[in-house]
């Protein structure tokens, strides 16, 4: 994996990992799920500025740019609505929409993806441990 490449995975492992947090903040919030959510827009607004520079400098590798893609438009609806314009369920439902094609980039630019549609993935044990998370 070239530098840039490299460079490119990690900002999008950051990535999913701070939006992860978030959602796990807001999971953990006392609130009831029809109470308004309330993330740090300032905070959102960054990790968008990252998403879509992470957009950018995707652009020569196809798949893991058209995931970025999706990321960076699921960012933007939560960012259109925040803060307090939707409820914990629903924005926990767009940190998700964020999150899953965040780590689809993440096995495009790491190569794993590309193993695995070669049929050089894990076995099929494996593959059940990781399913059923042992």
């Amino acid at each position: 994996m070239n530098a840039e490449r490299s460079q490119l995975y990690y900002s999008c492992v950051f990535l999913h990992v701070s939006f992860q947090a978030i959602q796990h903040k807001v999971a953990m919030s006392r609130t009831r799920d029809d109470t308004p959510c309330w993330l740090d827009a300032q905070m959102l607004r960054m990790l968008l500025s990252e998403l879509k520079r992470c957009r950018w400098e995707a652009s020569p590798y196809k798949e893991a740019s058209r995931a970025l893609d999706t990321a960076v438009y699921h960012c933007g609806l939560l960012m259109a609505q925040c803060p307090a314009g939707l409820n914990r369920q629903l924005c926990q439902h767009h940190l998700d929409a964020i999150m899953t094609p965040l780590k689809e980039a993440s096995a495009q630019l790491s190569g794993k993806a590309a193993r695995t549609l070669a049929g050089k993935g894990p076995a099929p044990a494996q593959r059940l441990r990781s399913w059923l998370g042992w």
